[in-house]
């Protein structure tokens, strides 16, 4: 792996990939912060050496750099998922690539649905901890060793000086910010009534199928991590309805542009 990454960094820095600083992994139906980013040069995932590429229609696959608020970021324009059949070392390979560009921080993005039923469809929730329920680890394979620590300390994995940076910046702008516990599952079936009512009782204040992974890898190449879910519905095992793929899509968009303030700004004082 190794030398994939050293082959996939350097691809990308012949492409003008040039010394980032920030690296930002947007969730589903979350591109609209795109609008507000100087783009130097983007890069389809097809065209990267060893890159996965994105098979959900609502990802677009992309690799972006360019400036944000006058800082050097690269942005996922498209996740991977286990779902789509990737396991987790491809799922999180693009994290090793930022780290090898020169990206020592990591902001990540995603849609999530609310188990708290105090937090409400169209809030954020910025993530204090999680709980992995995706049946493995990014870091069990054989070599981990070779490119980071195999027992990474998973005590604060979400950086605590970065976290009061966004809660400060939501207060400011009266965003309402939810702090919570994110439960990672594998999906892409979303929950039965019994399931919600299970991640309820372990501690879980929203679920979704993405980010733990990632930040499980950023941790484990000592990068500084943070993350906000976009909660596109409410998760009430008493009152469960059919979900709606497009309007979980729609809600996502329509509560995207506070948590486009609440990075931008951070982004800014980072």
């Amino acid at each position: 792996m190794i030398k994939f990454i050293e082959e996939t960094a350097n691809y990308l820095k012949e492409k003008g990939f040039d010394q980032p600083e920030i690296g930002i992994i947007l969730g589903t139906g979350l591109g609209q912060i795109l609008d507000h980013v100087d783009i130097i040069k983007e890069v389809s995932y097809n065209h990267i050496p060893y890159f996965p590429t994105a098979t959900v229609e609502f990802h677009k696959g992309k690799l972006i750099f360019g400036k944000v608020e006058g800082k050097k970021v690269v942005i996922m324009q498209g996740r991977f998922h286990v779902y789509e059949g990737y396991s987790l070392q491809d799922v999180t390979y693009p994290v090793r690539i930022m780290k090898q560009l020169g990206i020592n921080t990591l902001l990540v993005s995603n849609a999530a649905g609310a188990i708290n039923l105090n937090f409400k469809k169209g809030e954020l929730m910025l993530i204090e901890d999680h709980i992995n329920l995706q049946g493995s680890s990014p870091l069990a394979f054989k070599g981990v060793a070779k490119l980071g620590v195999r027992f990474a300390d998973m005590s604060a994995p979400y950086n605590a000086e970065i976290n009061q940076k966004i809660e400060t910046i939501a207060a400011n702008h009266n965003i309402t910010l939810h702090k919570g516990v994110y439960a990672s599952v594998v999906g892409p079936q979303l929950e039965t009534r019994a399931e919600y009512r299970m991640l309820k009782i372990m501690g879980a204040d929203a679920v979704g199928m993405s980010t733990v992974p990632e930040i499980i890898v950023a941790n484990h190449l000592g990068m500084k991590a943070a993350a906000v879910s976009v909660l596109t519905d409410e998760c009430d095992p008493e009152h469960l309805e059919p979900v709606n793929i497009d309007e979980i899509i729609a809600m996502a968009n329509k509560a995207e542009p506070n948590m486009i303030t609440i990075f931008k700004e951070l982004i800014q004082q980072l």
